[in-house]
């Protein structure tokens, strides 16, 4: 029988409460996880689990589905980060409609990571859910991540969880970082080789043909460069309406990924824009969020002084 943790000092369901939770082994990750549950039932919240099937074995064997605990496997919809705080408003819409106070669970599946722009963006996720649910309603989420995976990926964690949970108590996370983390980890360089292409108003089909030319080459056709061509037309689009009148593209291979960059001298303000679904009525943002749809993996970095790139990633057809 695992014990139930100590109730952290503030009371869940007065605001979002975002909460790391380090831990070694299957063990540890029941202990804990599963006391944040037993908690929650005695208030009488609901828990939505979002995790990697492995681990939501080893709840389940402790306790069942039900109508107050829902369990969600995060292994499809973390390959592709832009899309996961839209997905945990869903998960969580339900329960709230009911007036039920809800605390989730998340770990995203660190050893599927593909690559370390993909971790990166995972990690900016974490971040990027304070901002989004700052406003919204009152729910507690905590996010374990396993210590044997990747000890040195902690402190990046940290950065993005204003409370840290040690020995079943909650504290706050001294590494906790407000700042908008855009240089957690600067770009790559492209690889070499690489095309470079400068676009204006009206350069849209020459660009779409760039694009298609590089995607031929290395085998990707038919519904995912149409794919591709929709999501590249919308940063560029955006680079001619917000980012100075041009944009530059470049295009190359990365490992079993193509991937398109577009550089302009626009700023994005809210970092938000395209990872939440657009409301009706709102202005700007539907174009990035949906390259977050199509495209498998975006990566965007946004300064003043810099301006700002966008790279679409695309698999590659084995």
């Amino acid at each position: 029988m695992t014990a139930s943790l100590e109730p952290a000092p503030a009371t869940p369901g007065t605001g979002y409460r975002h909460e790391l939770y380090p831990y070694t082994g299957g063990d540890e990750f029941v202990h804990g996880t599963l006391g944040f549950i037993r908690d929650a039932l005695e208030g009488g919240e609901a828990v939505v689990v979002a995790v990697p099937q492995d681990k939501a074995s080893l709840l389940r064997a402790e306790i069942r589905e039900n109508e107050a605990v829902r369990f969600v496997d995060t292994s499809r919809v973390a390959r592709r980060p832009g899309r996961l705080i839209d997905a945990w408003q869903e998960w969580i819409r339900e329960h709230v409609a009911q007036g039920r106070p809800v605390r989730g669970i998340g770990e995203s599946p660190w050893d599927q990571v593909r690559s370390p722009a993909e971790a990166e963006e995972l990690r900016y996720h974490e971040w990027l859910l304070n901002r989004a649910f700052a406003q919204g309603p009152a729910w507690w989420l905590l996010c374990p991540y396993d210590i044997a995976h990747d000890e040195a990926g902690l402190q990046k964690m940290a950065r993005c969880h204003p409370e840290l949970r040690r020995d079943g108590r909650t504290m706050p996370c001294e590494d906790y970082d407000p700042q908008v983390p855009y240089a957690f980890v600067p770009l790559t360089h492209p690889c070499d080789p690489y095309d470079e292409f400068t676009y204006t108003t009206g350069d849209l089909p020459a660009l779409r043909e760039k694009i298609a030319a590089c995607a031929e080459e290395h085998g990707l056709a038919g519904r995912r460069l149409r794919e591709l061509h929709l999501a590249a037309t919308e940063v560029a689009t955006n680079s001619i309406r917000h980012g100075g009148g041009q944009g530059v593209l470049r295009t190359w291979s990365e490992g079993d990924r193509l991937v398109c960059e577009f550089r302009d001298a626009g700023y994005i303000e809210n970092p938000l824009i395209g990872h939440t679904r657009p409301h009706p009525g709102q202005v700007g943002g539907r174009g990035l969020w949906l390259v977050h749809q199509l495209a498998d993996l975006v990566e965007i970095r946004s300064t003043p002084d810099e301006g700002t790139t966008v790279r679409l990633h695309t698999e590659l057809p084995e």
